[in-house]
């Protein structure tokens, strides 16, 4: 009799609720338990796993791995995918193996060169993977700088942290005032050039961020599945363009992406984002950990959170290509259950009795063409380059 596989996903993306998904219709039918911790008690990933926990705060990353040891032990995790404190956590692979943990996360020199977008961008162009321009600046005039060499070039300005996920931080700079139009509406990622100047001029600590030209669309998303020999078992292109999403094959977008996961090491799931730059594909960003929208790829007849799994138990799903690509589609979003909660006491000023929360029945759970829920998957905005 096969045993069960026990996962634990730590602090993930709300989005992360369709990877459990897939896990439990793995198509060798092999039960799966999942485990899932999070800050949030209202984080729907923590609803949908079988047990759950929430995480203390303000843990050092080496309290964490401590903490993140003894949930190993006590629950018999067979498999944990780290997001919270990935680059502590893989430091210690040994240790996780000791209590019988695989780590679905790549090695440790792979996660350090991504972490910093400066240090990745040096290293992918070193193994010929092009990039667009970039400066690293801290100060108000290396700021000005850049933005005015991109604008002499024809380029719109953007910005964002070196170290960084999800699009936060990232604006794209204006030379027009702040007027009454940029309250209009929804709020913009556009901010005018002197207020950046003047917030980093009276910031009382620089600031460490990447200054680029603002890339175009198509932004393509290539999910890797690369095995611990540094061989990819499965490379597809999700494409984003507007509101339409679809899939592609296309070797101008998964060479490089290739190249990347082969030649880093990037084991199990990789996701490597690509935009346009002039007339060519360029490197926009590398994420060492499953993005938010793999579970899109079952739309194209492939499973691959259970494939990655398979690897990391040391069974080897070997080559792997999508039986067919999905056609275009969009994302909407859709209701997922999340823990029931202690309501307030009754008062007699109320004037409406206070209803008991009904969680939504397990059947909302749907397929991958449903929901990116309220947490971005990183580079999902269409302005943004991060």
């Amino acid at each position: 009799m096969v045993s069960r596989v026990r996962v634990w996903l730590n602090r993930t993306y709300a989005e992360n609720v369709f990877f459990m998904d897939q896990l439990r219709r793995n198509p060798s039918d092999r039960a799966v338990e999942i485990h899932a911790t999070h800050g949030d008690a209202d984080s729907p990933v923590l609803a949908a796993a079988d047990t759950a926990e929430l995480e203390p705060e303000g843990l050092s990353p080496a309290a964490y791995v401590e903490y993140a040891l003894a949930q190993c032990r006590r629950r018999g995790i067979d498999v944990f995918v780290p997001r919270l404190q990935q680059a502590a956590i893989v430091e210690h692979r040994a240790e996780f193996a000791a209590v019988g943990t695989a780590l679905l996360a790549p090695p440790p020199q792979a996660v350090a060169v991504f972490e910093d977008k400066v240090i990745a961008y040096e290293a992918v162009q070193a193994i010929g993977v092009p990039v667009p321009q970039w400066w690293r600046v801290r100060t108000a005039d290396e700021l000005v700088a850049a933005v005015d060499e991109l604008e002499a070039g024809g380029h719109k300005a953007c910005f964002k942290p070196a170290s960084g996920a999800g699009g936060v931080g990232f604006r794209v700079v204006t030379r027009s005032p702040f007027a009454l139009a940029q309250l209009n509406g929804f709020p913009s990622p556009y901010v005018p050039l002197d207020l950046v100047v003047e917030a980093l001029e009276q910031a009382e600590e620089p600031v460490d961020w990447l200054v680029m030209p603002r890339l175009e669309q198509p932004e393509v998303s290539v999910d890797c599945l690369t095995g611990p020999d540094n061989r990819v078992r499965l490379a597809v292109g999700r494409t984003k363009n507007g509101r339409r999403r679809g899939f592609t094959l296309h070797e101008q977008w998964l060479e490089p992406a290739r190249r990347i996961a082969e030649g880093f090491g990037l084991h199990y799931l990789s996701n490597i984002q690509f935009r346009m730059y002039g007339d060519r594909p360029v490197l926009m960003d590398v994420n060492t950990r499953p993005a938010g929208g793999l579970h899109q790829l079952s739309l194209c007849g492939v499973n691959a959170p259970w494939a990655a799994v398979q690897l990391a138990l040391g069974e080897d799903p070997g080559e792997m290509a999508p039986p067919f690509l999905g056609q275009d589609y969009t994302v909407v979003s859709a209701p997922r259950p999340l823990r029931p909660v202690s309501l307030p006491q009754q008062r007699a000023e109320d004037p409406e009795p206070l209803l008991p929360v009904t969680p939504l029945p397990a059947d909302t759970r749907d397929t991958a063409a449903t929901a990116e829920s309220a947490v971005p998957e990183t580079g999902s905005r269409a302005t943004a380059p991060a």
